[in-house]
């Protein structure tokens, strides 16, 4: 994988500034954008000191490969790509919402996760650095730039780690088929940390042993489980529609 790389968009760019900016090593925009939006990126761009280059729309499509660039592309440096857990939260200005995944290896599975991820709004996905698939290439093609829209941390030891975020006041809720609440009957509020097992052996005991509160997907046909992306789908609608809700 090269050490350089485009995203782009707003929501991808606007990310990644506020919380990995060391790895943004330019930023282009449409000249022809004057509104509020692209001055307020501007802005914040110029705060983390990172160069903004004005050019055309055509220039903007070559480099990312499409013309659905919303007239901002940033190139950033794919080694320098770390961000911590804490600088997740220090940034936060409202419930955090965390998927955490222990022990998926197919990276098909983890870039469908990222998608679901970025689709309802959570802040970061953590995983385990062993027995975990980490950020492949073909996890980047099936992401479709998730990716680089949502934080990927891969922590030493996850069972440490869900300590720490429960003592920071985030819920760690575990999905097993065995758990006693239904999600239909379950409430979500505040800051919540989804923890998903890999298909063919759930959530490993440790991880299982440190969650506050276990929850089941109530299935109704034949099939006993589901994909864990769909599964996280669920669960992080369900979180969205019950907090959106107040």
């Amino acid at each position: 994988m090269p050490s350089t790389r485009f995203i782009f968009g707003f929501h991808a760019v606007t990310s990644r500034l506020r919380q990995n900016p060391n790895s943004i090593k330019e930023i282009f925009i449409d000249a022809t954008r004057t509104d509020q939006r692209a001055q307020e990126l501007i802005k914040l761009a110029e705060n983390k000191k990172i160069h903004v280059i004005s050019c055309t729309g055509s220039k903007l499509n070559s480099m990312s490969g499409n013309d659905r660039h919303q007239g901002i592309v940033a190139n950033i440096d794919s080694i320098s790509n770390y961000v911590g857990i804490d600088d997740i939260l220090d940034e936060l200005t409202e419930p955090a919402r965390l998927l955490v995944l222990d022990g998926i290896q197919d990276p098909h599975n983890l870039g469908a996760c990222l998608r679901v991820a970025d689709a309802f709004g959570v802040h970061a996905v953590i995983a385990p650095k062993d027995r975990a698939v980490g950020l492949t290439p073909t996890v980047y093609k099936v992401s479709s730039g998730a990716a680089d829209t949502v934080p990927y941390i891969s922590v030493t030891n996850l069972a440490r780690t869900l300590k720490q975020l429960k003592e920071q006041g985030i819920w760690i809720i575990g999905t097993a088929e065995d758990a006693e609440h239904d999600l239909t009957h379950f409430r979500i509020s505040g800051s919540v940390a989804w923890v998903f097992g890999s298909e063919e052996k759930g959530l490993r005991r440790l991880t299982r042993e440190n969650c506050d509160q276990l929850v089941r997907i109530p299935m109704q046909g034949n099939i006993e489980s589901l994909n864990v992306a769909v599964s996280a789908g669920i669960c992080l609608f369900e979180t969205h529609r019950q907090q959106s809700l107040g």
